[in-house]
């Protein structure tokens, strides 16, 4: 698409953060969804935007394991709620490009840019990481680095 309409949350989660996660998940979730639905002839644009959201829920769904897994306290759903919205902003973004194609809209690189990184802070602090605030997780991760500096060092004198 050249210049137009980068920088925007597609490009963020598609091709900037955590590609080895995107690599897993293409061929593991979007994939069989996009084939699920064309093959039941779902329509033109659903199955890539269908995919697309299933892909953002099962991250959000996997993330929810690891936060319990860090914090050992019952899911509170807001990251996957982080990742549900962003799934549907993706969604919605696609489908926007594709209808705005013709008329090639553009936004400056410092425009689309700052947008997304208020847009990945605000929805961060408010369901990403509140979970990790509300049960003191940085924390208890300070304590443990120090505890096993205490230890490397006990070894090494």
């Amino acid at each position: 698409m050249g210049g137009e309409l980068k920088n925007l949350i597609e490009d963020f989660w598609g091709r900037r953060w955590n590609l080895m996660v995107t690599s897993i998940l293409r061929p593991a979730v979007y994939d069989p969804v996009q084939y699920i639905c064309r093959r039941n002839k779902v329509g033109h644009m659903w199955p890539q935007l269908l995919g697309v959201v299933a892909t953002f829920v099962v991250s959000g769904l996997m993330h929810e394991v690891i936060y319990y897994y860090l914090t050992r306290v019952p899911p509170s759903w807001e990251v996957t709620w982080f990742f549900v919205l962003h799934g549907v902003c993706v969604a919605i973004e696609v489908w926007l490009k594709k209808k705005l194609i013709k008329r090639r809209g553009r936004l400056p690189r410092a425009v689309s840019g700052a947008l997304v990184l208020i847009f990945v802070a605000a929805t961060g602090l408010w369901l990403f990481f509140a979970q990790i605030f509300r049960n003191k997780l940085e924390e208890k991760v300070i304590t443990e680095v120090f505890f096993s500096l205490d230890f490397v060092r006990s070894i090494m004198t």
